[in-house]
């Protein structure tokens, strides 16, 4: 088990694949199916919890109950994992039970989660993959899974990788997934002081979230329903941390290459990374214009995050499962883009049709 450099390398992919299965859970939904009718009906998990910020308002979360939750194994609780850790393995574990009886072999993972943020330390590294697996009991690959610390965007690199793996012909099947919660004390104080946080007064915040998401894949064939395409991934060098101009190519730049990556393309529906905050809308509207002669112009445009809150890296592999759920019972239209775009620099894309 190795973090991704230098074994994957962004290169440029041809095959697709499909989704044979999903594991999840989220805010408004204990797995993928009952959160996917809960986004379709717009239920919010939106609520205002015991946790005040900085003016002694109510910081507005979104939470999954804790009696969904298993507890944490008990060797792993003398490890000093930190709350958060511990939460994300616990997270992880009911949406990797879910896909128990597919993982008949031992399957590599390549797992996403937070990226490090100045100022904080790194959430997930080798030994935190193998914590999920004490944890979770999952039938993992370890020598051949990898790491992937790049938050909302982390699993297009995921994808990525799973797709070379897949082309190599070595397994047969990867797995990729993403796991995160905001319930960090200190995580939120160091967003409420930037205002970040919805509360009362605070109107340019997001819901700090929690989510798990695991797709189990395959390479598609000509039977294959829906197609996950090799993505498009670039940097964004004016990101929030940055002191360089925002001008959103980075965004650009994946879309454009995302949509280069699928053949006959005009997306009907797409999928956003949006948490509620404007700082993103830029960069899709500089996207959205560079890229406008592949989206049609009656496009729908599905931010979920109104429902369940930010959920970090689980961002792409709810979105991936969302899409693809939508598309085989008919209520979203093919193809579709799913962008994502991260705290730092990453931003990345793929297509679905």
């Amino acid at each position: 088990m190795n973090t991704p450099q230098p074994q994957f390398q962004h290169q440029s992919l041809s095959q697709a694949v499909e989704i044979i299965a999903m594991g999840m859970i989220t805010p408004v939904g204990a797995n993928a199916e009952m959160t996917a009718a809960a986004i379709r009906s717009n239920i919010s998990s939106y609520q205002e919890s015991e946790i005040l910020n900085r003016k002694l308002n109510p910081m507005i979360l979104a939470r999954v109950p804790c009696d969904a939750l298993p507890e944490l194994d008990e060797e792993l609780a003398l490890q000093g994992l930190s709350s958060r850790q511990k939460r994300m393995l616990r997270l992880a574990t009911p949406a990797m039970q879910q896909l128990e009886e597919k993982l008949t072999k031992p399957v590599p993972l390549m797992l996403c989660g937070p990226e490090k943020l100045p100022g904080r330390r790194s959430i997930v590294s080798d030994k935190f993959l193998k914590q999920f697996v004490m944890q979770t009991k999952a039938n993992i690959d370890l020598e051949n899974s990898y790491v992937f610390p790049q938050g909302r965007a982390s699993s297009m690199y995921a994808l990525e990788a799973a797709i070379q793996i897949l082309e190599s012909g070595k397994h047969p099947q990867v797995l990729i997934g993403g796991v995160d919660s905001y319930l960090d004390l200190q995580l939120l104080a160091s967003f409420d002081k930037d205002d970040r946080i919805l509360a009362e007064g605070v109107m340019d915040g997001f819901a700090p979230g929690e989510a798990a998401a695991f797709l189990l894949l395959k390479l598609a064939d000509s039977a294959s329903s829906v197609k996950l395409y090799p993505p498009g991934i670039a940097d964004e060098p004016g990101h929030r941390y940055s002191s360089e101009p925002y001008k959103g190519d980075g965004l650009s730049k994946a879309v454009a290459e995302a949509i280069s990556n699928a053949p006959e393309i005009n997306i009907k529906t797409i999928f956003a990374s949006f948490n509620g905050e404007n700082f993103n809308a830029k960069e899709w509207g500089v996207a959205s214009i560079r890229n406008q002669k592949f989206i049609d112009n009656d496009f729908d445009i599905i931010h979920p995050a109104d429902c369940y809150g930010d959920i970090g890296a689980a961002t792409g592999p709810v979105l991936m499962a969302l899409a693809s759920i939508g598309m085989l019972k008919g209520y979203y239209k093919k193809p579709a883009l799913i962008f994502a775009s991260s705290e730092i620099q990453q931003r990345a894309a793929i297509c679905i049709k």
